[in-house]
């Protein structure tokens, strides 16, 4: 996601700003941005694309002497990827840079404007810069004003202000994305992570949710809700590779883990209590449309499987789903009151972006969901919808695939509510399954721990079945996906209650069964597929909120109210076990062989 960094300090700051910014890239961003204030100096630049657009703008100015600075890579999420959107945001005298999403800025943009404030961008982040100029116009201190704004934001953030206002000093709040603080001899980092920050700070203090405060002659003050608090410094460790895992033996792993985070991202300014609210989507989008078609590839049709039960069940609209690379050769009939929907995680897949201007060709209109602004799919979209899910280093797909498939629930939600296809019991029953879906995906130590005890026994025989019903069928195939992807080991996935018609010949002992089997969605019918499996010796793997007695291990999940709940969790278990299988068989997973992550080829 977006990267902050901040300086305060003698050093020349475009270099330190530029180079952090650049530690940043593999969180992925489409703008970057800087600003300086140095004595009465104030200077910012901003450049749409790579830091190299920003390094050619800079050129001819280096800083000198002591100063405040701040710098940001963007990553679009209101607004398109433009200078204009980019940060540091400006005000009057003051600039702002803002990780995360603030709420409640529509409510907030609306009284500045009433105020008289003129806005630049669309983002949430300037409504920040203006709050606080208000407060400060009207008499508060800098701090004073940096406070007050700071009590109205709702969502989460991780900001950085500096202002003519204060110019030695840094203001800074964090609640909700991360925030460090780093400390040199005689200067004071700010940064997203460790990494822009090795190298020049020896000692760390990594802020809690809710902390901010101001910097002042290279002294912190740091406050919270009970007042001015003290710290710890620890120490900062000088491995960047280690520090961009953070810890994590694999950017996988580590992408495992960030789901439960990412996915409060993705719904965040969307699920609300009344509702499903789509900024990106214009009042009427759907008006005329009676189908939907959605195209994809790999782990992103899966996540499109998964959307049609979604589509059918709740907004009552037929959904039907395609393999972008078959649906490009069948001639298919299109008609226009059919929303066409591309899923695609690097907006780059040829297959998926050749499938789509078929589809344009044909009159339809159409809709993106994508992880990445102003790619290719996005551009040739009439609409997107960003997943939010932040840069994915591991080639196989985890978050992306969580994101995908929330968006697809949203959207589904969104779509029954303007059609009126679905009564209010049912959706507060679905946006409250939703609201408890970052629990579902949080990873414990102890369910990692005995998938890494489990994973021993599969090493060997001739081939994993994953079975599942309804939507626990696509999860079923991506379950086998992951698996084939980073172990090298046949896997399929098949609908539990497909199997006695030609696959249970293959069972026996040296067959290992994944079976997905929620207590909310035909958990007998289920149970009857894997007893018969069980009958032929199959070796079995129960994923289930309710005890099995015939398995030869178990996988106890926690949540078992709604389906969707339970789908994230069992996700979650899939992919550990994919996991940890492979680390035994001593595969690199991140870069599993004959594999690449963005499919640009047919």
């Amino acid at each position: 996601m977006c990267g902050i960094v901040g300086y305060i300090g003698p050093k020349e700051k475009k270099e330190i700003l530029l180079e952090g910014l650049q530690e940043l890239e593999y969180r992925g961003y489409d703008s970057a941005g800087i600003a300086v204030i140095e004595g009465d100096k104030l200077h910012n630049f901003k450049a749409v694309g790579k830091l190299e657009n920003l390094r050619e703008k800079t050129k001819n100015y280096a800083s000198e002497g002591f100063g405040v600075s701040i710098g940001h890579t963007r990553w679009a999420t209101h607004g398109k990827p433009t200078e204009l959107n980019a940060h540091p945001h400006l005000g009057a005298y003051s600039y702002v840079v803002h990780n995360g999403i603030i709420e409640n800025y529509q409510e907030l943009k609306k009284e500045l404007q009433e105020d008289g404030i003129s806005f630049l961008s669309q983002t949430d982040t300037e409504t920040i810069v203006h709050l606080f100029e208000k407060y400060h116009n009207a008499g508060a201190t800098p701090f004073e004003a940096f406070q007050k704004t700071i009590e109205r934001l709702e969502g989460a953030y991780a900001t950085l202000l500096i202002s003519e206002a204060a110019p030695e000093t840094i203001f800074f709040a964090k609640n909700g994305s991360p925030m460090l603080i780093g400390f040199g001899a005689e200067d004071v980092y700010f940064a997203s992570s460790d990494t822009p920050i090795i190298g020049k700070a020896n000692e760390v203090y990594y802020l809690e949710d809710g902390e901010y405060g101001y910097v002042e002659n290279s002294t912190v003050h740091l406050f919270d809700a009970n007042g001015e608090k003290t710290f710890v410094k620890q120490p900062l460790i000088a491995d960047k590779a280690m520090a961009q895992k953070d810890g994590y033996r694999f950017f996988m792993e580590k992408e495992i883990y960030e789901q439960s985070r990412v996915m409060g991202e993705t719904m965040m300014g969307r699920v609300l209590e009344e509702g499903i609210v789509l900024d990106e989507l214009e009042e009427g989008f759907f008006d005329g449309i009676n189908a939907i078609k959605i195209c994809a590839c790999g782990t992103s049709y899966h996540s499109a499987l998964t959307s049609a039960y979604l589509f059918e069940r709740l907004a009552k609209v037929r959904c039907d789903v395609e393999i972008a690379s078959e649906f490009r050769y069948k001639e298919p009939l299109l008609t226009k009151d059919t929303l066409f929907i591309t899923i695609s995680q690097s907006g780059e897949t040829a297959d998926t972006l050749e499938a789509l201007k078929m589809a344009k060709r044909a009159g339809l209109k159409s809709l993106s969901i994508c992880n990445v602004d102003n790619s290719s799919i996005v551009r040739e979209s009439d609409t997107a919808i960003l997943t939010r899910a932040g840069i994915e280093k591991g080639v196989a797909s985890t978050k992306a695939f969580a994101t995908q498939t929330m968006v697809l629930w949203m959207l589904a939600l969104y779509v029954g509510q303007q059609k009126g296809t679905i009564d209010q019991p049912t959706l507060k029953q679905e946006i409250d399954a939703m609201l408890h879906t970052p629990k579902a995906l949080v990873v414990t130590d102890a369910l990692h721990a005995k998938l890494h005890r489990l994973s021993k026994r599969y090493l060997h025989g001739h081939g994993f079945f994953f079975i599942g019903r309804d939507i626990f069928y696509p999860l079923a195939l991506e379950g086998a996906l992951k698996l084939k992807e980073i172990s090298y080991l046949h896997a399929e996935g098949y609908p539990a209650g497909e199997m006695k018609h030609g696959p249970i010949a293959l069972a026996d002992s040296e067959l290992f069964t994944i079976a997905l089997m929620p207590k909310t969605m035909h958990y007998d019918k289920i149970k009857s597929n894997v007893e018969e499996l069980s009958a032929r010796d199959a070796t079995i793997c129960a994923i289930s909120p309710l005890p099995f007695d015939l398995a030869d291990d178990f996988v106890q999940t926690t949540y078992s109210s709604h389906p969707m709940v339970e789908f994230f969790e069992m996700m979650v278990v899939t992919q550990l076990l994919a996991l940890e299988i492979s680390v035994r068989l001593g595969n690199d997973v991140d870069m599993p062989r004959n594999l690449a992550k963005s499919v640009t080829v047919e």
